[in-house]
C-alpha cells in the first residue's frame, strides 16, 4: 500500500515495462518474471500446473516453505493470499501490465510484514481514449486462452476493465517411468477480470477497482483437485499540496479455498481420498502516508493496518474432522527520511511493527547511493521480520505420502540483511552486480519428524538460524532492432547446521535475444537452473535442467484493427499518473 518511493535507492531494482513483458516467453506473469535473477517461486513448476500454495515468490534463496517472503503488490494493493501468505499468478493478465517492478532485500520501512526479501510492485496500464482490444490464443494440449480489455476518458474521470478467460489440460507432473494408473494431467480453467475508475478533481484524486479470480485446477492424480474463488476491493485516495501529499488507500479480500488429499502407494497403482479441505478467509486493510518533498531532502511518515481472519476445515475418510483457524491483526508505524548532498544519496527509516505475536517488532534500515555520470555505488543495512500466516499455524495438507502438521507455536522468523552494488547505465547498454548477505533467524520451514519407504511426516518449526549470501548480476545491450539480457544469481543459502535450504538452486542464469521491427517480434530465451533439495534433510536431490523458449508474433493492422496473430507451445512445464493511479517503487 506504496504510491511512490523516491527514485534514487539504495536497492537493487528491474524495472520490467509491458514492452520487455509483451517480448517475453510464457503464459502467465510469473513465468515472463523469471529473467530476473532469484526470482523464482517455492517449486519449480509454472503456476499453470502448480498448486496454489506453492506459488510464493522469495527472492535471492530466501524460500523454506510455500509462503511467500516477497510483498506482491497490484496498484499499490497486496496481492498475497490472506490465509497462506502465497500469490495466485493467474489473477494478472500479463498484456496488461504497464509494468512491473522487483525491489530486492528490505531496504525500507514503508513495507512491513510479508517483504522481508523485497517486493514486487505490479502496475495496471493507463486508461486510453476509445480503447477495444481482443485477443485470441491456442496451443497444444487443448490450450485456449481469450482476453478482452477496454478503457475511454472523459472530463474528470475514466474507465477500465479487462477480463481473461483460460483453460488446458495441461501435462503430467510424474515422470514416465514411475507413473501409475492413479496419474492424470494436471489442468487449470480460470477467469480473472477487473474493473477501474478513475476520478480527478481540485480536491484531489480517487481511485477505485475491484477484481475477481475464479480457478479449478487438476493436481496430476484422479483424486485430488482444488478450486479458488478470490475477490478485492480498493480505494484509494491522493492529495497533491504544493511540497506535501497525502495517501489514503483502503481494501477488502475475501476468499474460498477447497481441496482434496489422498494417499498413493509407492508403486501409484491405487489411490484412497484421505480428507475434504475448505478454507474461507478475509482480508481487511489501510494505510496513510504522508510525503514532504524539499529540493534536497524528503520524509514520509505513514500507519497501516491488516486485519486477517479465517477457517480450515478438514472432512476425513472415512469419518472424522478437524477445524483450525483464527485471527491476526497487525499494525505499524513508520518513517523514512532522504538527503541529497551532491551526488550523494543518503536514506534512513525506521518502523514499528505490532504483530500480537511475541511482542513488537523494530525495523531500522540505513544506505546510501553515489552517483556520477554513468557510474552508480549503492548500498544498504536493514532488519525485518515475517509473522507467520494462519496456514502455516492452522493448516495441515498432504503431498503425495508426506503429511505436514501446523504448528500454533511457531513464532515470527527475521532477516538481518546488507549489500553493495555498483550499476553503470550507459545510452544502448548497462550493467549491475550486486553482493549481498542475510542472517535469517528462526526460518520456519517443514521439518521432518519420521520417514519410512511408506510415508514421511514434517511439521512447520522455527528452524536454525541460517545465511544466505550470494551476488546477482544483470547485462542488457541494445543494438538497432535487436536487444540482448544476460542475468545470473549466485545463491549459497544454507542453516547453521550444514544443510542446505530446500528449493534453492546455488546456481541460475538465463540468456534472451528479442527482434522486434514495426509489427515483427522474435524472442529466443534460455533459462538454467542448477539442482536443488527438496527437503530439509537434503535428502532429496531435484536435478538442475533447462528450458529454451521460443516465441514469434507478427501485428496485422487491418482498416485500424489491431490484431495479434501467434503460435505458442504450451510450456512442459519518478512519475505520477494524471488520474491518482499509485505510482512507482521506483
Amino acid at each position: 500500500m506504496v504510491e511512490k518511493i523516491a527514485a534514487e535507492t539504495p536497492a537493487n531494482i528491474t524495472v520490467v515495462n509491458s514492452i520487455t513483458l509483451s517480448a517475453t516467453p510464457g503464459t502467465d506473469l510469473d513465468d515472463r518474471l523469471r529473467d530476473i535473477p532469484g526470482f523464482t517461486l517455492f517449486r519449480r513448476a509454472s503456476s499453470m500446473v502448480a498448486n496454489p500454495t506453492t506459488q510464493g515468490v522469495s527472492l535471492r534463496g530466501i524460500g523454506s516453505s510455500g509462503t511467500s517472503r516477497t510483498l506482491v503488490l497490484w496498484d499499490g494493493i497486496p496481492a498475497n493470499d490472506p490465509f497462506g501468505g502465497w500469490v495466485y499468478w493467474t489473477q494478472f493478465i500479463p498484456d496488461e501490465m504497464d509494468r512491473v517492478e522487483v525491489s530486492r532485500g528490505a531496504a525500507t520501512s514503508v513495507f512491513g510484514n510479508m517483504a522481508m526479501s523485497g517486493a514486487v510492485a505490479n502496475f495496471s496500464r493507463q486508461p486510453e481514449p476509445f480503447h477495444l482490444r481482443a485477443d485470441y490464443e491456442a496451443g497444444n494440449e487443448n490450450t485456449h486462452d481469450f482476453s478482452l480489455g477496454f478503457s475511454n476518458l472523459w472530463k474528470g474521470w475514466a474507465i477500465s476493465g479487462d477480463t481473461r478467460a483460460f483453460y488446458t489440460d495441461g501435462y503430467y507432473i510424474v515422470p514416465a517411468s514411475i507413473r501409475g494408473p492413479v496419474d492424470r494431467r494436471a489442468g487449470v480453467k480460470f477467469i480473472t477480470g477487473d474493473i477501474h475508475l478513475d476520478g480527478y478533481t481540485r480536491y484531489g484524486n480517487l481511485f477505485f477497482k475491484t477484481n475477481i479470480l475464479v480457478e479449478d485446477r487438476q493436481n496430476g492424480t484422479s483424486l485430488t483437485r482444488n478450486s479458488t474463488s478470490l475477490g478485492t476491493a480498493s480505494m484509494h485516495y491522493v492529495e497533491q499540496f504544493a511540497s506535501e501529499s497525502l495517501s489514503v488507500t483502503v481494501f477488502r479480500t475475501q476468499e474460498g479455498f477447497h481441496a482434496s488429499f489422498s494417499s498413493i502407494p509407492a508403486n501409484r497403482q491405487t489411490e484412497k481420498l484421505t480428507y475434504l479441505q475448505s478454507v474461507p478467509s478475509q482480508a481487511t486493510g489501510g494505510a496513510a502516508i504522508w510525503q514532504h518533498h524539499n529540493v534536497k531532502w524528503d520524509l514520509t511518515g505513514g500507519v497501516d493496518a491488516d486485519r486477517i481472519n479465517g477457517t480450515d476445515t478438514d472432512h476425513l475418510f472415512p469419518s472424522g474432522s478437524r477445524v483450525g483457524g483464527g485471527t491476526q491483526f497487525f499494525k505499524g508505524v513508520f518513517g523514512q527520511f532522504n538527503a541529497s548532498v551532491g551526488g550523494l544519496h543518503l536514506y534512513t527509516g525506521v518502523r514499528e511493527s505490532f504483530t500480537g505475536m511475541s511482542g513488537n517488532f523494530f525495523s531500522p534500515n540505513a544506505g546510501l547511493a553515489y552517483g556520477k555520470k554513468q557510474w552508480r555505488l549503492r548500498g544498504s543495512l536493514y532488519r525485518a521480520f515475517r509473522a507467520p500466516t494462519l496456514n502455516e499455524l492452522y493448516r495441515n495438507f498432504s503431498t503425495g505420502n508426506t503429511f505436514t502438521e501446523a504448528n500454533p507455536a511457531l513464532k515470527p522468523e527475521t532477516v538481518f540483511g546488507s549489500e553493495v552494488g555498483v550499476d553503470w547505465i550507459g545510452e544502448n547498454s548497462s550493467v549491475r552486480l550486486t553482493g549481498y548477505r542475510n542472517s535469517l533467524g528462526d526460518l520456519v520451514t517443514n521439518v521432518t519428524l519420521s520417514s519410512s519407504a511408506t510415508s514421511i511426516v514434517r511439521q512447520r518449526a522455527n528452524a536454525a538460524a541460517a545465511i544466505s549470501r550470494g551476488m546477482e548480476a544483470e547485462f542488457r545491450r541494445r543494438y538497432h532492432d535487436l536487444t540482448g539480457t544476460l542475468s545470473y544469481l549466485y545463491a549459497d543459502s544454507r542453516y547453521d547446521t550444514g544443510p542446505r535450504i530446500a528449493q534453492v538452486p546455488k546456481h541460475q542464469g538465463t540468456a534472451q535475444l528479442n527482434y522486434q521491427h514495426a509489427g515483427t517480434l522474435l524472442s529466443l530465451g534460455v533459462r538454467s537452473f542448477d539442482y536443488q533439495f527438496d527437503d530439509d534433510l537434503n535428502q532429496f536431490r531435484l536435478p538442475g535442467y533447462a528450458t529454451v523458449q521460443l516465441l514469434a508474433r507478427q501485428r496485422l493492422v487491418l482498416h485500424g484493427i489491431h490484431t495479434h496473430a501467434e503460435h505458442r507451445r504450451a510450456a512442459p512445464v519518478s512519475r505520477r499518473s494524471p488520474l491518482g493511479r499509485p505510482g512507482p517503487l521506483a
